[in-house]
């Protein structure tokens, strides 16, 4: 029960909070860097998920659904994932978790030619990928997940394609490069990175969102 700010008649409300986050906060709570009353309030119910690349075949399903999405909003014919492209798909460690996932599977449809996503039409970073593929380290930055040598067959596949927005396209691309570029390189550090590039935190944060980039 609530009433409104300066009214008196008592009002009603039946709602259940669902809250998300990727931080340990047990962990924060303990060392005061969040509110326990909090916390406790939240917790009533916890389910853990797992990152995408501890959820096998979770994989699969998840691509294909993303597949006939974006097939049907990028109006390209594309109805199945090829097996060496779903090979490279499951091999890869996704360090970007579900976001990365849509990421990859939109640049793959902009790319690709036929009805079927051939592992050709895949970023280059999941193509490097080994069998002993390992999580990223300081010294080993992760590729960026569509490097230059890509962007004529790109651009070329958008052109054939008639695109009616290809400028919004492409500068969707470059700036994805960019921005993964200057967080690898400075870590994941966000001040250091709108310092160097020029735009404020709030600005970046936004970006990063939209583009569906991961500061890990």
């Amino acid at each position: 029960q609530y009433e409104r700010v300066g009214g008196n008649e008592v009002l009603q409300a039946d709602v259940r909070v669902i809250a998300a986050t990727n931080r340990n906060l047990a962990q924060m709570v303990a060392d005061g860097q969040f509110r326990a009353d909090l916390y406790y309030r939240l917790s009533v119910f916890t389910i853990s998920l797992p990152p995408l690349r501890e959820r096998g075949d979770d994989v699969r399903l998840l691509a294909e659904y993303y597949l006939r999405r974006y097939a049907r909003e990028l109006g390209k014919d594309v109805r199945e994932i090829s097996p060496d492209a779903y090979s490279l798909l499951q091999k890869y460690r996704w360090p970007g978790n579900i976001r990365e996932l849509q990421s990859v599977i939109k640049q793959s449809l902009l790319c690709a030619s036929g009805p079927v996503l051939a592992a050709d039409f895949l970023p280059a970073a999941l193509c490097g990928e080994g069998k002993d593929s390992t999580a990223a380290t300081p010294t080993t930055p992760v590729v960026p997940l569509l490097a230059p040598a890509d962007w004529h067959r790109f651009l070329a596949e958008r052109l054939r394609a008639d695109s009616q927005n290809l400028y919004s396209e492409w500068s969707a691309m470059t700036e994805r490069y960019l921005l993964t570029a200057v967080l690898q390189h400075l870590g994941g550090n966000l001040t250091h990175a709108s310092r160097m590039l020029g735009i404020n935190r709030r600005t970046l944060r936004l970006r990063l969102a939209e583009l569906g980039i991961e500061r890990e």
